[in-house]
């Protein structure tokens, strides 16, 4: 199987504020060569008034000192991303912070990791946004919210000519759009062999017996129609098909498909071929390795207008402070969430009426507790950060939330002033620290709402 998602490794520059470095210098970089081992490429020591060459990621002061307040114009010039990373354990020393607050006054941006896990999310970091440039996303779609619900879906940012074009100038990924109706044909023409064969390898792990034949084998189809395109398209890292507004296109939904070439590949997902929410996954999972999974937000401030759509009477009763939680659920449940992140997972029959009555969609949980809601805003330049509490799951029969989540925030009215989109990326645990630690290495400013 080819297609494989794989990061790029980043080009790391050691300088020395010593025109000869000293023996400090050379010590602390040879704990950072093995701390960092299998994750970057080291180029030979610099001064740090050398120039600093195109091709590499970031440059690296492993060993600090006063010479740094009469270098600043050096360090002014660099214009890659600086990390000071001056102790034995992967951190900057904390006698560093003084030159640190120095430099930053002074319009001198460093990252410096406290942690060791912090240093591995820089240098992921640096991968991602070293890899955003030789990759591509794909997006299925013909109509561009003509099909089905066309007074919601025409409203869509990632949809318009300016999202793809931020998303290749500030990110330097490639965006290609495909039609959905000739992916469809493509999966009507699997053979039935394949098909089989599919089922067979994949029995063990994944239970469809909730599904009939017809509706297993059009799932497949379009997972194996997917397969054979990501294997005659090298470099990319998500894809999304306009599954619910164009659902008269395919008998079935792209879910088990990304489950699956998520769990082969690596490959990020995109619902309804949201760009904004696969790029969001990926930086986020790509960076910091931690679960994530797009969904809908219903807050409850929104009422009769999210109840509606739903098709739900009311929201799940809350000890307190109604108006600061959240309902999210997408086609029925939480959302495409992947077996692996999931604490619990089913392949489950449809549960929109809007598509055809073969589709699928998946039953799956993520932790409770402390859950990040992460999202690129529309300027491609920004991610929003909230803090939440995943506090539990919640069924309502007869409804197009089978089980949702419902989520607690710090501000309610606040968060809903603020958000970019009513989609939105989970990931599991409090991760505001970690994304502000490497929201500057991917090129991203921080909004915490």
């Amino acid at each position: 199987m080819t297609g494989q998602v794989t990061l790029a490794r980043p080009v790391l520059l050691p300088v020395s504020l010593e025109q000869e470095p000293g023996e400090s210098f050379r010590r602390q970089l040879a704990a950072l060569v093995e701390l960092s081992e299998g994750l970057v490429e080291w180029r030979p020591a610099a001064w740090v008034g050398d120039p600093v060459a195109d091709d590499v990621t970031a440059v690296v002061v492993p060993d600090m000192s006063g010479l740094a307040y009469r270098l600043l114009e050096e360090l002014r010039r660099i214009r890659v991303p600086l990390l000071v990373v001056t102790s034995e354990f992967g951190t900057v020393s904390m006698w560093d912070w003084e030159i640190r607050d120095y430099l930053r006054r002074r319009g001198v941006d460093t990252v410096a990791p406290t942690s060791r896990q912090e240093l591995v999310d820089v240098l992921r970091g640096l991968a991602v946004r070293q890899t955003l440039p030789r990759s591509r996303m794909l997006a299925y779609l013909d109509d561009l919210g003509a099909g089905m619900q066309p007074d919601i879906f025409k409203r869509f940012y990632w949809w318009e000519e300016e999202c793809v074009g931020d998303l290749e100038q500030r990110l330097g990924v490639t965006v290609e759009r495909r039609s959905w109706r000739e992916l469809a044909a493509r999966a009507a023409s699997v053979p039935e062999t394949r098909v089989v064969e599919a089922h067979e390898r994949i029995s063990p792990d994944v239970e469809l017996s909730a599904l009939s034949w017809r509706a297993r084998a059009e799932a497949l189809r379009l997972y194996l129609a997917l397969s054979d395109e990501l294997d005659e398209t090298p470099d990319v890292i998500a894809a999304g098909i306009n599954c619910l507004n164009e659902s008269a296109t395919s008998p079935t939904t792209p879910c088990l498909a990304w489950n699956l070439l998520f769990e082969e590949r690596g490959l990020m997902w995109g619902c309804e071929a949201d760009l904004t929410s696969m790029m969001t996954e990926f930086l986020t999972w790509q960076t910091l390795r931690t679960p994530v999974m797009m969904t809908n937000l219903y807050p409850f401030l929104m009422g009769d207008a999210a109840l509606k759509h739903e098709k739900i009477p009311y929201f799940p009763e809350v000890a307190e402070r109604p108006a600061d939680h959240i309902l999210v659920a997408h086609c029925g449940f939480l959302g495409v969430v992947p077996q692996s992140f999931a604490t619990s997972w089913s392949v489950q029959p449809r549960v929109l009426e809007i598509v055809d009555p073969n589709a699928h969609a998946l039953d799956a949980r993520m932790a409770e507790g402390d859950t990040t809601i992460v999202k690129l805003t529309s300027t491609m330049d920004t991610l929003t950060v909230t803090p939440a509490d995943l506090t539990g799951y919640h069924q309502f029969e007869n409804s197009d939330c089978l089980n949702g989540a419902v989520l607690r925030v710090p501000d309610g009215y606040r968060y809903v002033e603020a958000l970019p989109s009513h989609h939105a990326v989970l990931a599991t645990g409090d991760l505001r620290r970690r994304l502000e630690l490497v929201a500057p290495v991917l090129g991203l400013g921080i909004q915490h709402i």
